[in-house]
């Protein structure tokens, strides 16, 4: 596997090796052994997968408290842009983004830790999407903020016509809202 750093410190591109041949191919999408050799330390405890049609904005959402998550995520089936956005007050990258697309033919995926809000838009007909994360799901420490939120200039590869997205995607959250998350509640060394 290639663990690529993005400007986010922590968010890391996992790219596995695949091997291809006239069958299909074959690959290891998660290996503890690899992922601890690269500085991510986690154990994760459940695994969440979500079926989307296209113009589909899901996030940007979070778990808070000692339900905060970190997750690895990946497209099954389909393209996403998947969008994640550092709330770490102490990080020098605190507000910003990053986009990446993942999709069933690069089979790249995207680790983010504790801390960072989290969505993706599907720009393919349909989208299986499939995320592990290290702590269980809490309903009562749910956050999150509007996917267009201005503070962020998020383009999600969608045309304003086209998104769908639920009610809990356009929450009146700011910046100035986001709950405390450190950049020292990390299990990364990169």
């Amino acid at each position: 596997m290639n663990f690529i750093k993005t400007e986010i410190e922590g968010v890391v591109i996992v790219e596995p090796r695949v091997f291809k041949d006239p069958r299909g191919y074959f690959y290891e999408s998660f290996s503890e052994r690899e992922f601890v050799a690269n500085g991510i330390n986690c154990k994760f405890v459940q695994d969440n997968q979500s079926k989307s049609s296209y113009g589909v904005i899901r996030g940007l959402h979070c778990q808070t408290g000692e339900h905060c998550q970190a997750k690895l995520v990946r497209a099954l089936v389909g393209k996403v842009l998947d969008v994640v956005v550092d709330v770490r007050r102490d990080s020098p990258t605190f507000g910003k983004h990053v986009a990446v697309e993942l999709s069933d033919e690069n089979h790249r995926q995207l680790f983010m830790p504790h801390g960072c809000l989290h969505g993706f838009s599907v720009l393919s007909e349909t989208a299986v999407f499939a995320y592990k994360v290290d702590r269980f799901y809490n309903k009562e420490s749910e956050w999150g903020m509007r996917f267009d939120a201005p503070e962020f200039g998020i383009d999600w590869k969608v045309p304003a016509d086209k998104v769908l997205t639920s009610d809990k995607d356009r929450i009146e959250h700011s910046l100035k809202d986001v709950p405390e998350f450190s950049i020292k509640d990390k299990f990364v060394e990169l």
